[in-house]
């Protein structure tokens, strides 16, 4: 019999979430829950504990929060969110403020107000009942990240400052307070938009923080608040969704929305009746080797949830192209992750069944970095990656449109000229050659490998090199 404590990481989103408790009393609480929820419901059973608690460390920006779902689902647990900064909810839930405790077997939970990312935000105490004044972790939340913090600037211009001072003294006046030997267990790692420049390891301790940690570095605040709002990356549009909702409390789905299986005359008529937006989510050689003609490409891997909700609207329906029928329930995951859970339905038997009913297909080029170095001026070479990795070095000639932008900023591309588009790895250059295809141009072509390849081969580079 001893403390069960899991870290549970949702790549893409990259979100770490956590299930504390003590199978000799049966019992545990849930941190920060995702909507996929039968990841904690499995996890719960195999270490034999009761989800008792589910506690949220702020109004989450960048997912659909999961504690309402996981409620419904477990039917044994209470959901817990802070009332500190004036938080307001629109759904049944139990107030935390901070100095509260919770006992879950041997261990005290303390809530601790960690404001500065949100006003309301709380981070975690986790210490041993013999020892309730010595904590051995915390849950940081979106507070502090290994070698980073939370963004202070979701929530407006206007409470921006505020929440930047909020942050300052968060770090200066809690976590630095904290003994060396405390482990950070933080909400976000490396890739998520929440914070600049998170480190790649899942946890680390105050101590190690304190040494290495931009964020914890300066004492003056002018200094630190110019580095937090210089560093963080653009926010996605999905964010200030993700926040009203999240406030109001997400519709519970009890289950994986229904996603009707359509045959391929059903799935075209359905899509020359715009009776969804079309999303392929093969990648991007099997969506460059032949697709329905405006399919947005966005590749079934992790990163398909922040992409859709940079790309899609959460009211419209979706068409699924999948690459096969037995993906749905995994597909459909990535989507209510952040916040799409409305499907007009997919194609049964994907494309081959499509190609068997002798309907149309459009292709997308491919170009190897080689090609593109030998191709001269008349290629129009499309950077779609984020504006510090540009700024970090990238191909002679290239221009540079952020994803998320291309659509807009392609009226400055000749379409009668040919594009080749990359992005790090080509996974972004299919999203964006998809974009193109629909806006008209017709010869575009992905770079396979895209800046991962150029580099790797030697090839001269633009810019600041890294």
């Amino acid at each position: 019999m001893a403390l069960v404590f899991e870290r549970i990481q949702t790549e893409g989103i990259a979100e770490l979430s956590y299930l504390l408790g003590d199978d000799s009393d049966g019992v545990a609480a849930v941190f920060d829950p995702t909507p996929d929820v039968d990841k904690y419901v499995t996890l719960a059973r195999e270490k034999k504990v009761s989800i008792t608690h589910i506690f949220e460390t702020h109004i989450h920006a960048d997912l659909v929060s999961g504690a309402l779902e996981l409620c419904a689902r477990v039917e044994s647990a209470k959901v817990f969110c802070s009332h500190e900064g004036d938080a307001r909810y629109g759904f049944d839930h139990e107030k935390l403020k901070a100095g509260d405790k919770f006992t879950l077997g041997k261990s005290i939970v303390t809530v601790r107000h960690t404001p500065g990312h949100t006003p309301e935000h709380v981070s975690y105490e986790l210490a041993e009942k013999d020892h309730p004044e010595t904590p051995w972790g915390v849950l940081t939340g979106d507070s502090l990240f290994v070698n980073s913090a939370g963004r202070p600037d979701l929530l407006g211009s206007s409470e921006t400052e505020e929440l930047t001072k909020k942050l300052f003294e968060t770090l200066r006046g809690y976590f630095i307070a904290l003994p060396d030997s405390v482990v950070i267990h933080p909400a976000h790692a490396h890739g998520s938009p929440c914070g600049a420049d998170i480190g790649d390891r899942l946890e680390s301790t105050i101590g190690y923080e304190r040494k290495f940690n931009p964020y914890l570095q300066f004492t003056d605040f002018e200094k630190f608040k110019e580095h937090a709002l210089s560093s963080a990356p653009p926010v996605p549009k999905y964010y200030p969704l993700m926040k009203k909702l999240n406030a109001k409390g997400p519709e519970v789905l009890g289950n994986l929305p229904r996603v009707p299986g359509l045959p391929a005359k059903t799935f075209n008529e359905a899509v020359e009746k715009k009776a969804g937006v079309l999303v392929d989510t093969r990648l991007m050689l099997a969506f460059g080797g032949g697709h329905i003609r405006g399919a947005l490409s966005i590749g079934a891997t992790p990163m398909l949830s922040i992409w859709a909700g940079w790309l899609l609207e959460p009211d419209k329906p979706i068409l699924l192209v999948l690459d096969s029928d037995s993906k749905v329930d995994e597909v459909v995951k990535l989507f209510i992750r952040t916040g799409y859970n409305k499907f007009a339905g997919y194609l049964v038997g994907g494309m081959t069944a499509w190609d068997n009913a002798g309907l149309p297909l459009e292709d997308v080029g491919q170009m190897t970095v080689h090609e593109i170095k030998d191709a001269g001026t008349g290629l129009q070479i499309v950077d779609v990656r984020s504006p510090d990795e540009w700024q970090k070095g990238h191909v002679p000639g290239a221009v540079h449109m952020f994803l998320p932008e291309l659509r807009k900023q392609s009226v400055a591309l000749d379409k009668e000229k040919p594009v080749a588009v990359y992005c790090d790895s080509g996974y972004r250059a299919s999203i964006g050659t998809s974009i193109l295809k629909q806006e008209g141009f017709g010869c575009v072509c992905n770079v396979p490998g895209s800046w991962q390849a150029w580099k790797k081969a030697g090839f001269p580079i633009e810019g600041k090199s890294e």
